[in-house]
């Protein structure tokens, strides 16, 4: 192994002693005694001419070089693995990729977690995340723009696609926490049609969006549009109107409440989904498929 290499391994090991805050753990990390990773980390210091660790019997922690080294380091090995994906990509010729379509106003956190997931697992993989409505992700999904895409339920199931349900939830409305409405247990659109309806929207798809929660939904309100989730928010707070969201949403914290939506005495229903064409040949799609449903089963 070049000397390169050892100090890189020793890095490595030196990051994984300070995250983890425990020899031991950081040890049954990168699968080697705990005896090994102390002398690793030894060893760089001996290299280096100076300490990173104080240590106080079983305990540790960072001296300020160790410190400033740390941070530097993960900034280092970071750009390192950059510049090894990147020549890899070059040497193949190509590069693989994966292009997913997000519905635009869907606030759960699931789709966050499962590209974390899997950005770790295949970091050589570029990937390209585009926010829409659900007509624009269609014709994204139709067109060959993306390869997969997260979006809500509005039509019949395709046999030309693979259609995955992830989840059914509930519609609920968040209102201000100082509007009066905060003190219903429930509500219908029939009783909303005095209180203006918050849409996440770009502008060339207000027309489409109105006309589902006009004819679909049932809320014949004045609409006002946001371009995002938090400017949505910040309406709300601000007592602009009221914002339909789905019921396993994150709460948006004590300045907001959320209400069920009902209609009669059964709460509005829909499904969202993850979609992609069967004759897609990329070999990513079922694997981003498979961690975005484990995410949504937990």
């Amino acid at each position: 192994m070049i000397e390169g290499e050892i100090m890189l391994k020793q890095l490595k090991y030196f990051q994984s002693v300070v995250r983890l805050n425990s020899f031991s753990e950081a040890a049954e990390e990168n699968y080697i005694s705990q005896s090994a990773i102390s002398q690793q980390v030894q060893a760089l210091e001996r290299e280096l001419g100076f300490k990173l660790l104080e240590r106080r019997n079983r305990a540790f922690k960072l001296t300020p070089a160790g410190e400033h080294f740390y941070h530097k380091s993960l900034l280092l090995t970071a750009d390192y693995e950059q510049m090894c994906n990147e020549a890899a990509k070059i040497a193949k010729g190509d590069q693989a990729s994966l292009r997913i379509g997000y519905l635009r106003c869907y606030t759960g956190s699931e789709f966050q977690q499962a590209l974390a997931m899997f950005s770790e697992k295949y970091p050589e993989v570029s990937v390209s995340v585009e926010y829409g409505s659900h007509e624009e992700l269609y014709s994204m999904l139709r067109s060959g723009q993306a390869d997969m895409v997260m979006n809500d339920q509005r039509r019949a199931f395709s046999d030309e696609y693979v259609n995955h349900i992830l989840t059914t939830s509930a519609d609920c409305i968040e209102v201000s926490a100082l509007s009066p409405l905060a003190q219903l247990k429930s509500v219908t659109p029939a009783e909303l049609k005095n209180f203006p309806c918050i849409l996440i929207s770009s502008q060339t798809q207000r027309e489409t969006e109105q006309e589902y929660y006009h004819s679909i939904v049932g809320i014949n309100s004045e609409m006002i549009y946001a371009e995002t989730i938090e400017e949505a928010r910040l309406m709300v707070i601000g007592r602009k109107g009221f914002l339909p969201v789905e019921a396993g949403a994150p709460s948006a914290g004590t300045s907001i409440t959320r209400i069920p939506l009902m209609r009669g005495n059964e709460p509005i229903r829909r499904n969202y989904c993850v979609f992609w064409k069967k004759s897609n040949v990329n070999c990513y799609v079922e694997e981003f498929a498979g961690l975005l449903k484990a995410q949504f089963a937990e």
